[in-house]
C-alpha cells in the first residue's frame, strides 16, 4: 500500500483543491495531507491566512478523498516527511517554498520519496490568492465582491 502527502496552506477548500486531492490519490492508496502552520503562513506569505490552521485542518478532515491530516511541524517543515515517510509527495503547481531543494532534502535525510507535481486546474479562476476578494460556491460558481464587500 503506497502513501501520498500533499501539502498546503487550503485558506478556503476550493475545486482546485479538490483537483489536487484527487490528482494525488491517482498516485497513491492512501493520501496524507499536511496543513501548513498559522506561523509558517506568515513567515512564506507575509500574512495571516484567513482561517486558522484549526478551521483549515477541520476543512481538510472532512474530505472524503482525504485519509488523514496533520499540521506541519513549526520549526522544522520537513519533519512532517521524515516522521511520516511517505512514498510519494505531490506538489501544487504553483508550491514554491520549500520545494526547490526537496529531492535534495529528502536524500540527506534517508527518505526516498518520489517527488510529483500536480497539474492546474483552472489556475486562473481557482487559486487561493485570487478567490480572497471573491465567494466560490460548491459548484464552481465564482461571485465577485464589490467595493463593500457584497456580491456582485
Amino acid at each position: 500500500m503506497s502513501t501520498v502527502m500533499c501539502f498546503g496552506t487550503f485558506d478556503g477548500l476550493h475545486a482546485g483543491h479538490e483537483d489536487y486531492f484527487r490528482q494525488a490519490r491517482e498516485h497513491g492508496d492512501r493520501l496524507i495531507v499536511v496543513v501548513a502552520r498559522d506561523s509558517t503562513v506568515f513567515d512564506v506569505k507575509g500574512e495571516m491566512p484567513l482561517s486558522d490552521e484549526q478551521e483549515r485542518f477541520r476543512a481538510i478532515d472532512e474530505n472524503d478523498l482525504v485519509d488523514e491530516v496533520f499540521l506541519g511541524h513549526p520549526d522544522d517543515k520537513y519533519f512532517i516527511i521524515e516522521e511520516l515517510q511517505p512514498d510519494i509527495i505531490c506538489l501544487g503547481y504553483d508550491q514554491e517554498t520549500f520545494t526547490d531543494e526537496l529531492d535534495i532534502e529528502l536524500t540527506r535525510r534517508g527518505m526516498a520519496a518520489t517527488v510529483v507535481r500536480c497539474e492546474p486546474y483552472f489556475p486562473n479562476t481557482f487559486k487561493s490568492s485570487l478567490l480572497r476578494g471573491a465567494r466560490v460556491t460548491s459548484d464552481g460558481y465564482q461571485e465577485d465582491e464589490g467595493e463593500d464587500g457584497i456580491p456582485l
